[in-house]
């Protein structure tokens, strides 16, 4: 069964909310896209199409897809602010939740954070992993500009390893882009250069060295992590802060991450598929504002059994989704995410 990592929610009332809320202008393009903009660039886009669920659904069909892992996309729930964060990130986890339950064979959830509270945001992880049944959280590559590995999130990613609850990382726009206000290159280039600069910090604060026991799955094939190893390794052997939080070359660490095949590049995949083997690599269309097909995988020279993990298999182990791992015909739907002990068998199996 095919199951796309990288897929997204979008949906009418978080789109007319975040344009009041965060002051964006809607221009819309020649051939049907609406881009809703802010200071030279573009915060999020759209066509009509996205907000049919009945015509994803049938894309899916034409495309043998079996199972799309949704979550909201950038700017996600961060523009928002204390009580009205919260407020959004529960309303957008229970759409996702009401989606997936429509359709349990079709789509697995991902949930979004209001991580400008903690406390509310260890709340939501138990509504996301209980009442709402989801399959596991997507968090930015920054928080409205604060690192990832900032101290005050330290009790979130400690009860995200607890529940051994995936994470999707998907990239935010650098904190600082004042430079790069032309050409989209906010999203074209800043996307992976936050990516990159998100998970560098992750491994050097030892985030991964405290919390090994949870999936930490990178979008776009990580950015640029994987070609920056080796000077990743240098300053853990040149520099004393480098090493202050970890105790093994930062390329180890990153060899047990995830990444997604978004990057959509043959020669990209084939190097990620030999520094991070086959069991770490999954599919994803960055669907519907891409929409890739298969073919970025299947044209890699590797085997048909590494195909099948890396278009369906690996995701399916990692969600904990009760279907078949191969890549062909529909699945038997999803298994409770709370069955965290068998989920973290599977986990163990794959470090």
């Amino acid at each position: 069964m095919i199951i796309d990592i990288h897929a997204h929610l979008v949906d009418r009332h978080y789109v007319d909310e975040l344009v009041a809320d965060a002051g964006l202008v809607a221009q819309t393009t020649a051939d049907g896209q609406t881009l809703l903009r802010r200071d030279g660039h573009t915060v999020l886009w759209y066509r009509e199409s996205m907000f049919d669920v009945d015509a994803r659904l049938r894309d899916m069909d034409a495309r043998a897809i079996g199972m799309r892992a949704l979550c909201f996309s950038t700017p996600n729930v961060y523009e928002w602010r204390g009580a009205r964060q919260i407020e959004m990130a529960r309303y957008m986890n229970d759409v996702t939740a009401q989606l997936v339950r429509r359709h349990p064979d079709r789509f697995a959830g991902l949930g979004s954070l209001p991580l400008d509270d903690v406390p509310a945001s260890l709340s939501e992880l138990d509504r996301i992993t209980g009442e709402l049944g989801l399959h596991g959280v997507m968090i930015g590559s920054n928080v409205a500009g604060l690192p990832l590995n900032h101290p005050g999130f330290e009790a979130v990613w400690a009860r995200i390893d607890a529940l051994r609850l995936p994470v999707f990382e998907h990239p935010m726009f650098p904190a600082h882009t004042a430079d790069m206000e032309e050409f989209e290159l906010p999203l074209r280039v800043g996307f992976v250069f936050d990516t990159t600069l998100a998970a560098a910090r992750l491994i050097y604060s030892g985030i991964f060295e405290r919390y090994p026991n949870f999936p930490y799955i990178m979008a776009h094939t990580g950015g640029a992590l994987l070609m920056i190893l080796e000077r990743l390794d240098n300053g853990y052997r040149l520099f004393p802060d480098c090493r202050a939080h970890i105790n093994r070359l930062p390329s180890e660490y990153a060899k047990r991450l995830y990444y997604d095949t978004a990057s959509f590049y043959g020669p990209a995949l084939t190097m990620a598929h030999g520094i991070v083997g086959p069991e770490h690599l999954l599919w994803g269309s960055d669907d519907p504002f891409i929409g890739a097909d298969t073919r970025h995988v299947d044209a890699l020279q590797i085997s048909a059994a590494d195909k099948a993990k890396i278009l369906g298999g690996n995701a399916a182990r990692l969600l904990g989704l009760g279907i078949e791992s191969n890549t062909t015909g529909k699945g038997r739907g999803a298994a409770p995410p709370q069955a965290a002990a068998g989920r973290a068998a599977t986990i163990e199996e794959a470090k």
